[in-house]
């Protein structure tokens, strides 16, 4: 894979299926260079193994596909070019669709009510005057903002307490309707009138009749904070949500259900007898309205200590009362997947389980019962079930995203969106391997091996999070450092996710520590099995927490050749007031104390550093703040030590992942543009000097 070759990776959405059990619709997503933006339609997948997958709509970018409950119709969001996703409706069949929303800032997610009727969705509701709704009055020229929260910002959304995610409920029009047209001439000049006698002579404009065509939506909540994990009830009387509206929620990480009618209401809250203080993420009533499933985090009894807590599910009865713990928190993680609880039947769910490397289908009774459905090296993402099947949506080290249905425990591709993928950049395989670290612990992790037989220069790259995990599926970073001729080497050290709770709390409080010594020694393990690797051509790299690896190690260690060090955790003093998670983050990862964050802090040992180190960053990172990269890079300099700051406009944290198409290209020239002066390779051969960096 080259950097050229991201417009081809596709990204495949958690599948709906239709009620008859005889299809599923994904949404398929992929970075568009021509339009320097993410683009993508909808797909019908028939389960019919004769039949072929089928683009379903054309719109610039589709997703979230759901059907609805009687299976009429579909539900979806669409964005323009450079509009915010809109909710839309078509006929289950296919046809054109409908909008339902005009969100200022765009609906973030929805479900179906289970008569079909109404459509539940979430939607940032920003405040009078702030983002676009005062014409004249830009970003720049809005009021000041008095800030008394530590919860004010978040990285990829900015500030939240002037546009909290609200809850609203649409009804959903006959798809066999005729369309209302817009008002023209004399229609639209009386209701101008109308209007007039209501604002104080103002007239209607076309833009006003437009919006008079879609439904109202009814706003359900209003308090100023985030309502999340939205679901209805199985009698559709009553929603669910995840709020965080309990007194002094500012000075800790909790979130609690809570239940509002369907036609308006207070929110009251749902409380789990027994229950520890806990982040609640997800809430599901069971298919049969007997149950109620939520997903949540202990915290610890400060209601902070989220360090390396696994997910966990737990029910109770539907009214309330005693909560009933289904996983075991210790080893099973079951925090994954876009949708969280997916219902199964009458009292069953399905849910993701991260597991050494990959990501397990499960499916839980309420009683506690619950059997792995997929398993292996394969990353599942999403699922949904119906009649006798199960389909799934999933990664592997050949596909980037595709669709399976698992039919009486048998498993079966259904499409293969990576062909072309593979057609024109190639995959190379990841190979598995398990090393010992100093004292003995083992360390899972992955090799790529370039093509030819060596000796290649060896890439050391450490993943962020923590508490996080590398899978064995197809990973864009690997594939285009090692098609650049380097032997890419990652793995799971201790305080990483998905080997159980105590493997990723082995660095609270010492950061630096095990996990250093385990990302060395599975270094060391490959260099001593791999006659292909030369062990005196080596760089680090890693971004977030990798990044913090990654400069902490360079502080301690001087064998690699080159580092570079992204979005990095490089200073826990000045994180604290920077950092959109800052107030809590490195309190509880490295301890409160002064002498605790100096023990693991990589600007605390940035003397000893002589590694040259090539420093990215995005301006806009709310999470690991710019500042953090431009201190570290000017240290450096200070101390004559060759290094260079990438800056990125526009982006925030997630650069990597889901950063404009041109922006991830020209990172990834320029990583290699790096590389190539440290460790040059036949297929990545030494540039110039300087010519590393865009002045």
């Amino acid at each position: 894979m080259k950097p050229e070759h991201l417009s081809l990776l596709n990204s495949v959405s958690a599948p709906t299926v239709h009620p008859d059990g005889g299809r599923a619709v994904v949404s398929v997503i992929r970075p568009d260079f021509d339009a320097d933006s993410y683009v993508g339609q909808l797909w019908d997948v028939p389960l019919d193994a004769d039949k072929a997958p089928r683009r379903l709509t054309r719109g610039f970018r589709d997703t979230a596909p759901s059907f609805s409950p009687d299976g009429l119709a579909l539900a979806f969001l669409r964005a323009a070019a450079e509009g915010k996703p809109q909710l839309h409706v078509v006929d289950a069949g296919g046809g054109e669709p409908q909008v339902l929303t005009e969100a200022a800032l765009g609906v973030t997610s929805f479900c179906w009510s289970p008569d079909s009727r109404h459509i539940l969705f979430s939607a940032r509701t920003p405040e009078e005057g702030r983002y676009g709704t005062v014409g004249g009055v830009p970003a720049g020229g809005e009021d000041a903002r008095l800030i008394t929260d530590y919860q004010y910002r978040m990285n990829g959304v900015g500030y939240t307490a002037d546009k909290p995610l609200q809850l609203f409920v649409v009804d959903v029009p006959d798809i066999d309707d005729e369309p209302k047209v817009v008002p023209v001439g004399r229609a639209l000049k009386s209701r101008g009138s109308s209007a007039a006698e209501q604002d104080e002579g103002a007239t209607a404009t076309a833009a006003d009749a437009c919006r008079g065509l879609l439904p109202s939506a009814t706003q359900l909540t209003f308090a100023a904070t985030d309502h999340t994990g939205e679901s209805f009830s199985a009698d559709g009387s009553a929603i669910y949500c995840v709020a965080a509206l309990h007194e002094g929620s500012d000075h800790d990480l909790e979130t609690r259900i809570y239940r509002i009618p369907a036609a308006g209401g207070v929110p009251v809250p749902v409380t789990p007898s027994g229950a520890p203080r806990q982040a609640v993420h997800n809430v599901r009533e069971s298919g049969n309205g007997q149950w109620l499933f939520f997903l949540a985090q202990d915290l610890g009894e400060s209601g902070k200590d989220f360090v390396a807590r696994n997910t966990a599910l737990h029910v109770m009865p539907a009214p309330g009362g005693e909560v009933t713990r289904l996983s075991d928190a210790e080893i099973m993680d079951l925090g994954s997947g876009e949708r969280g609880i997916e219902l199964h039947g009458p009292d069953s769910v399905l849910l993701l389980n991260n597991a050494r490397g990959t990501v397990d289908l499960l499916e839980f009774g309420a009683t506690g019962a619950y059997r792995s459905l997929v398993h292996g090296d394969r990353v599942v993402t999403g699922a949904a079930s119906a009649g006798t099947s199960i389909v799934i949506s999933f990664a592997d080290s050949a596909t980037a995203g595709d669709v399976a249905v698992l039919t009486g425990g048998q498993w079966r591709s259904v499409t293969d969106f990576s062909s072309k993928f593979r057609a024109e950049a190639g995959v190379l395989e990841p190979q598995e391997l398990t090393f010992q670290s100093a004292d003995g612990y083992p360390v899972h992790g992955w090799l790529v091996m370039p093509p030819g037989g060596g000796p290649h220069p060896v890439l050391l790259n450490i993943h962020g999070g923590p508490f996080a995990q590398y899978t064995a599926a197809l990973f864009d970073e690997a594939q285009v450092y090692a098609e650049a001729g380097y032997a890419v080497l990652m793995c799971n050290p201790r305080g990483s996710a998905g080997y159980g709770q105590a493997h990723g709390r082995s660095i609270k409080e010492k950061m630096g520590t095990v996990d250093m010594e385990d990302v060395l020694a599975f270094l060391e393990g490959a260099l001593a099995k791999y006659q292909e690797l030369d062990a005196g051509a080596l760089g680090i790299m890693g971004g977030s927490y990798g990044g913090y690896l990654a400069a902490w190690t360079i502080g301690q260690d001087h064998r690699f050749k080159a580092a570079i060090v992204e979005r990095g955790f490089l200073d826990p003093v000045s994180f604290t007031g920077s950092s959109d998670i800052g107030w809590f983050f490195g309190g509880e990862y490295t301890g409160r104390s002064a002498e605790q964050m100096a023990s693991q802090s990589p600007m605390a040992v940035i003397g000893n550093v002589r590694t040259p180190s090539l420093i990215i960053h995005s301006e806009d990172d709310l999470r690991c703040p710019v500042e953090q990269g431009q201190r570290y890079f000017t240290a450096l300099k200070q101390q004559g030590v060759e290094t260079a700051l990438l800056l990125f406009p526009g982006e925030n944290h997630e650069l990597s992942r889901s950063g404009t198409p041109h922006h991830r290209r020209q990172r990834f020239e320029e990583i290699l543009r790096w590389w190539s002066r440290f460790l040059p390779t036949e297929a990545n051969p030494a540039s110039p000097s300087g010519e590393h960096c865009t002045r």
